[in-house]
């Protein structure tokens, strides 16, 4: 799709752009620090909650590509910002797992056993959800706490497929309470998008973002004005491309595609 102008900033999916699993997929080494040596300014984005911004960044550092904690934003770290700037130290009952639950005892926040006790009932990537959970989240919607959820996403890539991801469990709490999520705090949303540029000190016009799923990376990028590369080392294959209205600026069959950037 053309020739990728130099950015100012670049916004990197991890999972299935970066990453897969516990491999560095082909380029992203070479590519980041390139981009970092010509003086853009990098950061990672990810929805999933299943660990810290500090265990992202050492994953990073492991794999060969040197990262600050501050360089990593994920769904969770915006959750968190986003009750605590509207609903501080409120009760919460939680369908998530330990490392988000850590995240948002240290911001104050009450994390309730008794769904009967919430405030708000937190909607995560679980892959302990269970039916005591649900039931859970029925009783504390049943006394009135409201929904909210950290991502969208269907699935989750992983070596030699994929997992269901928190889409699976948003599903599981609307079809049991009959409620909607009132807000979902990762990709697409402009909510994580503004954390992101935030941090940058960038426009999103100054900035590409580059991931592999369409109806989050590239959806988001997209509705905020901002360049979208698509990355085919993920989820989306040229086929899924052809059929989605979702379009994005660039398609790569890998990151090293973008070391031509002028």
């Amino acid at each position: 799709m053309g020739h990728i102008p130099a950015f100012r900033g670049y916004i990197f999916d991890l999972d299935g752009t970066v990453y897969r699993g516990d491999r560095l997929l082909p380029g992203a080494r070479e590519t980041i620090q390139g981009l970092r040596a010509a003086g853009r300014r990098v950061v990672f984005l990810s929805n999933k909650p299943i660990d810290t911004r500090e265990s992202y960044a050492r994953k990073l550092r492991c794999l060969g590509v040197p990262t600050r904690t501050a360089d990593v934003i994920n769904s969770s770290f915006v959750l968190t910002r986003y009750l605590g700037a509207r609903t501080p130290r409120a009760r919460l009952f939680v369908i998530g797992e330990r490392p988000l639950l850590a995240e948002l005892r240290r911001a104050g926040f009450r994390i309730v056993a008794n769904g009967d006790q919430a405030d708000w009932v937190v909607i995560a990537f679980d892959r302990t959800f269970d039916y005591a959970k649900l039931t859970g989240a029925l009783h504390a919607v049943r006394r009135g706490a409201r929904l909210i959820a950290t991502n969208p996403d269907r699935t989750c890539p992983v070596e030699g497929g994929e997992i269901p991801d928190c889409a699976a469990m948003i599903g599981a709490v609307e079809g049991a309470t009959a409620k909607r999520v009132e807000v979902i705090v990762g990709k697409p949303s402009r909510i994580t998008l503004d954390v992101c540029l935030a941090q940058m000190g960038l426009r999103a016009r100054d900035c590409l973002m580059i991931g592999d799923r369409l109806e989050t990376d590239i959806r988001m990028g997209r509705e905020a004005g901002m360049a979208a590369a698509l990355v085919l080392t993920g989820v989306t294959d040229r086929r899924a491309l052809r059929r989605s209205p979702i379009k994005p600026d660039y398609v790569l069959g890998d990151l090293r595609e973008l070391l031509g950037a002028g």
